[in-house]
C-alpha cells in the first residue's frame, strides 16, 4: 500500500474502464461492464491538457503533521475512539438489502434507519473520516476498517444489474428514487447522499491508496454521466432545485485526479445557476435560501475553476464566501438560523436556539481554506476560519463522550444550551448517539474532528525560494520533506498571547510566514516577533502574515506575541446588543439551569478578569455578577453570548414624527429630520376633512412604509398615531415595527377575542409580551393611540386614557434594533389582513410618557 504522500496516478486501464457510450444517448440505457478500452491520450496528457490554474499554495499530507497535547488532539481521540468502535456492517446493511443480498445486521436509527429516505450518507463520512485517521496517524486499524467496508460496496455495486438497477448504481434507497427526482418531485436529497459516497470513496484512494475504492468511484461516476446526460438543460436545473450536496465538487475533484474529461463535463451539469447568476454579478439573493444546500455548492465552484480556469467559478466562490461571512455570521463565525440564510445583517432579529448549524461551518471552512490557497494574499480567509473553528467547531464535540459526539445546532438565544436534534437519539446527557442519532452533523463531525492537521501549515508549490506558512497556532510538528526540515509548534494559543517554534532537525532556506490576525488590530497594541531572542525589525501589520525569510537551522527559535483585551462588538442590526471576544475565543456567560426569559442587560464597564485564569472574567449582568469563559468549554449548562447594553442618556425628544400633511405625491417627510421620507405604497391616497389631511387606506394592499433604522438604540419609548378604522377586521395592524413575523413591535386594531392589541417579540421569545385593551378600537371615528415601554412596563393609552397594561414584560425595546421593515397599516406576517381606514400624525419618541403626558399629547 503506497504512503499518502507518494501515491501514485492512476493507470490507463482504471480511468478508462468507467467509459460508457450511453451517456451520449437520448435515454438512459443500461451501462456496460467495466473493461479497458483504447485511448489516444492517456491519463497524464489528458490531465494536462485539461488543467487550468492550479493554486500558489498547497497543502501538506496529513502524514506530515503531528498534532501534540492540546484540546484538538483530545477532541480527535474521541472521534476515533468512535471510528474504531462503530461497527460498519450495521451502516451497510441498508446497502446490502437494496441489492438483495442477505444481512443479519442490527438496523441503525437516526437518519440511517431503512425507512428514512437519507440512508446511506454517514457510510460516506465514515470513509472520509477514516481515511483522514489513516493518513494522520498511520495505523492500519483506520485503514483496514476502510479498505473492508470499501469492498462491501464494490460488492453492492456488481449486485446492482441482478436487483433490477443499472450499472454502477451504488446507493442504500432503490433507484427509483431518481425517476421522482427527474419527474419534478422532491425526494429527501437522493444526490446529497451519493456525493457523502462518493467523496467518501474519493478521500479512500486519495488519502489511503485504496485501488478498489476508485473503481468503485468511476463507475458511480459513469452513472451519474449516464443518469444526467438525457435531461434537457432545463429539466436539470428543476433537479438541482432538491439538495444535491457537493456533486459538482466530487466530480471536478475526480476530473483533477484523473483527467478524463467525463468527470467534468458532469460536474458542470450540476452547476445550479439560479444560486450562480446572482453571485456571479455580485450580488445577494441569499434570504430564505437553506444554508448548508448552498454553501456546499459553492465549495464545488473552487476546483471547476481549477479545471476549467474560467474566472467566473472564482468570483462565485469568492463573492458568496465574502457575503455570508460578512453579512450573514454570528459571533462564533457560524451562520443561519432555522437552516435558512436571512436578510443580509439580519443577526439579533434571529436568534434562536437553532442558529449556526455545524455543516454550514464544516463546509464554510472548506471553501475559506480553499480560496485562500488561490489567494494567499487575503488573510482574512484564514482569520475567519481560526475564528469559527476555535468558538463553534471545537465546541460541538461533547468533551465528556467517549465517542465524540457533537450538536447539530449552536443555539445562540438567551439560555440556549448544547443539546442533540430535536427527533433524534443520543446518548444520556449528551449530543449524540453510537447508532440512534446519524444527523448530517454527526457525520460532518466525524470529518470535522480527524482533519485539524490539514491547515496549519501550508508550502508555496515553487520550490526555488519556497515559502512556509504558518496559519493557525496549534500544537504540532510538522516534516517538510522538500526541504529536510522538521519544526515543532509549541503553544497554549489562545488560552495565552503567544506561540513558539523552534527547528528541531535539517537546514534549509525558505521564507517563514506567519499570520498576524486581524483581531490584534483591537488590541491596541503591537504584536512582537523575536527570531533567536531577537526582535524582529519590521513592524507587524494585523491582518497580514509576517515574513521571515533566512537560512534555517536546526535550533532555531521564532516566538510570536499576539496582545490581546476585551472587546465589546455589536450586532449589525441593533448595536445596543453585544458579544464579548478575548483576542479569537468568544466569551460566554454560564448560567447553569438557570433559564433566560431573554437577553440579559449587561454593564460592560464591570467586566474583570478571573485571577489565576487567563481567560475567564466575570461581569455584572441583570444586577448578579455572571462567569464568563471560552465559548467553546461552556457544556452542559445554558449559556449567553449576545448581551443588551443600555445607551448613553440622551436629551428627551420626538426621534421620529410624521404629520402626513403632504396632501399630495407618494412620499412624506420626518419633520425631525432623522429619518428618509416614508413612502405611500398603491392604494394608499391623500384626504382631507375639515382642514385635516391624512393617508387613506383600502384594506386591499394599500399601507405605508415607514424608513428603516425605527427605533434602534431606545431602552424606553413611546409610539403615537392617530387612526380612524373604517373597518375592523382581526388582525390588521395599526402600525407593525420589525423584521419579519418573529421579531416585531405591533398595534393590531383588534384580535380574534374583539381587543386592540399592542405586542413586542424577538425571535427566540417562547411568547410575545401582550398588552390588551378590553374592546377593539371604535369603528368610523379617529383615536389616538400611544403605545409606552419601559422599565418592563408596557402601557396602552386610546385618547389620553389607559386602556391596557402589562407590567412583566420580557422583552425591553432596546433588543428591536434598527428594524428593516416598518409598517403603517400591514403586518410582518404576510397572511394578515391590511387596515381599512385611515392615520395621520405618526410619532416616535425616546421616553415611555407618563399617563399625563400621553393625555397631553392625545388632546395636542
Amino acid at each position: 500500500m503506497p504512503a499518502p504522500h507518494d501515491m501514485p496516478r492512476p493507470s490507463r486501464r482504471r480511468i478508462l474502464a468507467a467509459a460508457s457510450a450511453a451517456a451520449a444517448t437520448a435515454s438512459f440505457a443500461p451501462l456496460a461492464p467495466q473493461k479497458a478500452v483504447a485511448a489516444t491520450v492517456g491519463a497524464r496528457g489528458a490531465a494536462a491538457a485539461t488543467a487550468g490554474p492550479r493554486s500558489a499554495l498547497t497543502a501538506f499530507p496529513l502524514a506530515d503533521v503531528r498534532l501534540l497535547e492540546s484540546p484538538f488532539l483530545a477532541n480527535m481521540r474521541r472521534t476515533c475512539a468512535y471510528l474504531l468502535f462503530v461497527d460498519p456492517d450495521r451502516l451497510l446493511h441498508t446497502f446490502r438489502l437494496n441489492v438483495g443480498l442477505p444481512s443479519t445486521a442490527e438496523p441503525c436509527g437516526g437518519w440511517e434507519a431503512p425507512g428514512i429516505q437519507l440512508r446511506g450518507h454517514t457510510t460516506g463520512h465514515l470513509l472520509s473520516a477514516l481515511a483522514q485517521a489513516y493518513a494522520h496517524t498511520g495505523d492500519d486499524a483506520y485503514g483496514a476498517k476502510a479498505r473492508s467496508m470499501v469492498s462491501v460496496l464494490a460488492e453492492c455495486q456488481r449486485a446492482a444489474p441482478a436487483a433490477g438497477y443499472h450499472q454502477g448504481y451504488l446507493s442504500a434507497f432503490p433507484e427509483s428514487v431518481f425517476d421522482q427526482l427527474e419527474a419534478g418531485g422532491k425526494p429527501w436529497a437522493p444526490y446529497y447522499t451519493l456525493h457523502k459516497i462518493m467523496a467518501g470513496l474519493l478521500d479512500s484512494y486519495e488519502l489511503g491508496g485504496d485501488q478498489q475504492a476508485l473503481a468503485v468511484l468511476l463507475d458511480m461516476a459513469a452513472w451519474v454521466d449516464a443518469r444526467t446526460a438525457p435531461l434537457s438543460a432545463e429539466r436539470m436545473q428543476s433537479v438541482l432545485k432538491v439538495e444535491f450536496g457537493g456533486m459538482n465538487d466530487v466530480l471536478a475533484r475526480l476530473h483533477l485526479v484523473t483527467g478524463d474529461a467525463a468527470h467534468l463535463r458532469t460536474a458542470r451539469r450540476f452547476d445550479h445557476e439560479e444560486l450562480y447568476a446572482p453571485l456571479a454579478a455580485g450580488r445577494d439573493e441569499l434570504a430564505g435560501h437553506h444554508a448548508n444546500t448552498e454553501i456546499a455548492k459553492v465549495v464545488g465552484a473552487v476546483p471547476s475553476y481549477e479545471a476549467t480556469g474560467e474566472r467566473r467559478y472564482l468570483d462565485i466562490a469568492e463573492h458568496f464566501w465574502t457575503t455570508v461571512v460578512r453579512d450573514h455570521s454570528y459571533a462564533i463565525g457560524g451562520n443561519s438560523d432555522q437552516e435558512l440564510f436571512g436578510p443580509p445583517g439580519e443577526i439579533v432579529s434571529r436568534l434562536s436556539e437553532v442558529t449556526c448549524e455545524n455543516c454550514n461551518s464544516y463546509n464554510m471552512l472548506k471553501l475559506g481554506r480553499h480560496l485562500f490557497l488561490h489567494r494567499p494574499s487575503r488573510s482574512a480567509y484564514m482569520d475567519h476560519y481560526e475564528w469559527t473553528l476555535h468558538n463553534q467547531m471545537l465546541g460541538e464535540q461533547d468533551p465528556d463522550s467517549e465517542h465524540g459526539f457533537v450538536t447539530y445546532y449552536t443555539g445562540l438565544w438567551a439560555g440556549s444550551e448544547r443539546q442533540p436534534k430535536g427527533g433524534l437519539g443520543s446518548a444520556p446527557g449528551s449530543y449524540s448517539g453510537d447508532y440512534d442519532n446519524f444527523s448530517c452533523d454527526h457525520g460532518s463531525g466525524l470529518e470535522t474532528h480527524t482533519k485539524f492537521a490539514d491547515s496549519i501549515y501550508f508550502r508555496t508549490r515553487n520550490t526555488r525560494g519556497p515559502s512556509l506558512y504558518v496559519n493557525l497556532f496549534i500544537p504540532s510538528e510538522l516534516r517538510w520533506r522538500d526541504t529536510g526540515v522538521t519544526i515543532r509548534q509549541e503553544t497554549g494559543h489562545p488560552t495565552t498571547d503567544r506561540t513558539r517554534l523552534t527547528v528541531t532537525g535539517g537546514d534549509a532556506r525558505f521564507t517563514l510566514r506567519l499570520r498576524v490576525p486581524a483581531w490584534v488590530a483591537d488590541s491596541g497594541r503591537e504584536p512582537r516577533l523575536e527570531v533567536n531572542g531577537r526582535r524582529f525589525p519590521a513592524r507587524l501589520k494585523p491582518g497580514t502574515y509576517a515574513a521571515v525569510e533566512r537560512h534555517w537551522r536546526a535550533g532555531d527559535t521564532v516566538e510570536l506575541v499576539l496582545p490581546r483585551r476585551p472587546v465589546w462588538q455589536a450586532a449589525p442590526d441593533n448595536p445596543q446588543v453585544k458579544s464579548l471576544s478575548y483576542g479569537p475565543l468568544v466569551l460566554a456567560g454560564e448560567y447553569g439551569d438557570t433559564a433566560l426569559a431573554t437577553l440579559p442587560a449587561i454593564r460592560p464597564e464591570t467586566l474583570r478578569p478571573v485571577s489565576g485564569s487567563d481567560t475567564a472574567f466575570t461581569a455584572l449582568a441583570d444586577g448578579r455578577r455572571v462567569s464568563l469563559r471560552p465559548f467553546h468549554e461552556v457544556h452542559h449548562q445554558r449559556y449567553n453570548v449576545y448581551w443588551a447594553v443600555a445607551p448613553r442618556p440622551a436629551r428627551e425628544r420626538d426621534i421620529a414624527r410624521y404629520p402626513f400633511d403632504e396632501g399630495a405625491g407618494t412620499s412624506a417627510a420626518d419633520r425631525t429630520r432623522t429619518f428618509a421620507d416614508a413612502t405611500l405604497a398603491p392604494g394608499a391616497v391623500w384626504t382631507e376633512a375639515d382642514g385635516v389631511r391624512s393617508v387613506s387606506l383600502d384594506g386591499q394592499g394599500a399601507h405605508i412604509a415607514l424608513p428603516a433604522g425605527l427605533p434602534s438604540g431606545l431602552d424606553e419609548l413611546t409610539v403615537s398615531v392617530r387612526v380612524r378604522v373604517d373597518t375592523l377586521t382581526a388582525s390588521a395592524r395599526v402600525f407593525d415595527l420589525g423584521y419579519h413575523k418573529s421579531t416585531y413591535l405591533f398595534m393590531a386594531a383588534t384580535t380574534g377575542a374583539r381587543r386592540a392589541r399592542a405586542a413586542l417579540k424577538i425571535a427566540g421569545m417562547e411568547a410575545e409580551d401582550v398588552i390588551d385593551a378590553s374592546g377593539p378600537l371604535p369603528v368610523g371615528r379617529w383615536v389616538h393611540v400611544a403605545l409606552t415601554l419601559g422599565g418592563g412596563t408596557g402601557v396602552l393609552y386610546l385618547d389620553g386614557v389607559e386602556a391596557g397594561r402589562n407590567d412583566a414584560m420580557v422583552a425591553s425595546p432596546l433588543l428591536l434594533g434598527a428594524s428593516t421593515r416598518n409598517y403603517l397599516g400591514r403586518s410582518q406576517n404576510t397572511t394578515h389582513p391590511y387596515l381599512h381606514g385611515a392615520v395621520r400624525d405618526f410619532r416616535l419618541h425616546n421616553r415611555a410618557l407618563s399617563a399625563s403626558e400621553a393625555a397631553r399629547l392625545a388632546a395636542g
